[in-house]
């Protein structure tokens, strides 16, 4: 990241967009033909041949990810197709690994190998080892997760609340480029990042990386902030500064702007696909229904995908490989060694 970086190109591309570009989210919709749909069922139960309807839509799909806007909602699968009963959920796993299969190679989501995740309230409480913000209900904050492209299908929506907002992480770095420039160039240099608590396979107690790079032209936006105050709370971990945090809070100012962020509901059979390098993403909190079969269930999926960006050397440590097209990102299997080494 020698030298300065000519921004002019990416205030202008597609993936920095506003609200006042996407008032609503229609301009990213996709939708299932009636051949498409005709064939999905086959594919799924025989697979996906080359050149197939499936594969020709997640190829569109993944390109828009990749070099447009970085957001996709595909509507319309219809969930009726999943069946009723106990083996509803599996079917439902079965139809969504079809699909996400066709864009890129699905990493893992936990130390155990966890390749597609139902995001739910399980209620395991505020201190239990196994909360993850995907399980709770409460309201969570802008952020990426540790791929290059994340897909949620929506099985059931909640009683009240759980709304999506997303917002351009291209656009947030023009706003502090022109707003405080001088906290952008902060926002360029590495943040320490905590090992999550779920994370028990990796072995390194933190890594550091930027929020904002570039790499051969490429931009790449990532960011957790909960990850990176539990490293600055931990004596053995590296303290952020006063100007950091200034950083980091002006960052989260700027994406809860109305002006940038939008927000939309998925509904049941919705996908939505984004690209966690050019979006932050959120969820509003939410109440369920009482009954249990008709509380909000989404289920997830990490994707390295291969017409992906190069990344910064920093991200090697947290991503295992920066090249691009590579496979990368997700949680490390626990082993016997990496207990020993992480203990």
């Amino acid at each position: 990241m020698d030298g300065e970086i000519d921004t002019s190109r990416l205030a202008k591309h597609l993936s920095a967009w506003s609200r006042a570009d996407w008032s609503v989210p229609e301009g990213w919709l996709r939708t299932w033909s009636k051949a498409e749909l005709s064939s999905l069922g086959r594919e799924v139960d025989v697979g996906c041949p080359e050149g197939s309807l499936l594969g020709l839509k997640m190829k569109g799909i993944g390109d828009e990810l990749e070099t447009g806007s970085g957001v996709v909602l595909l509507k319309g699968l219809p969930t009726e197709r999943f069946g009723k009963g106990a083996k509803r959920l599996d079917k439902a796993q079965e139809f969504f690994s079809a699909i996400v299969s066709q864009l890129g190679i699905p990493v893992s989501q936990s130390s155990g190998g966890d390749l597609m995740l139902s995001v739910r309230n399980e209620a395991f409480g505020k201190n239990d080892s196994r909360t993850r913000g995907p399980n709770t209900n409460r309201r969570l904050s802008f952020h990426t997760d540790r791929c290059d492209v994340i897909a949620f299908l929506c099985l059931k929506q909640a009683k009240k609340g759980g709304e999506n907002e997303l917002v351009s992480s291209p656009a947030l770095y023009e706003v502090i480029r022109k707003e405080r420039p001088d906290l952008l160039e902060v926002l360029m240099q590495p943040f320490p990042y905590k090992r999550h608590v779920v994370d028990t396979g990796n072995a390194l107690p933190y890594c550091e990386q930027p929020i904002f790079s570039f790499c051969d032209g490429h931009f790449a936006g990532s960011f957790l902030r909960v990850l990176i105050d539990r490293a600055d709370a931990d004596p053995d971990c590296p303290s952020l500064t006063d100007e950091q945090r200034e950083a980091l809070d002006f960052l989260e100012e700027t994406a809860d702007r109305e002006d940038l962020r939008v927000r939309f509901m998925q509904e049941s059979g919705d996908i939505l696909f984004l690209n966690n390098w050019v979006t932050f993403h959120r969820r509003t909190a939410f109440e369920d229904w009482s009954e249990p079969e008709r509380r909000r269930h989404l289920l997830r999926v990490w994707l390295s995908v291969p017409n992906s960006r190069p990344l910064d050397e920093a991200f090697k440590a947290n991503f295992g490989s920066v090249e691009a097209g590579s496979v990368r990102g997700g949680m490390p299997k626990e082993t016997t060694e990496t207990k020993k080494r992480r203990e």
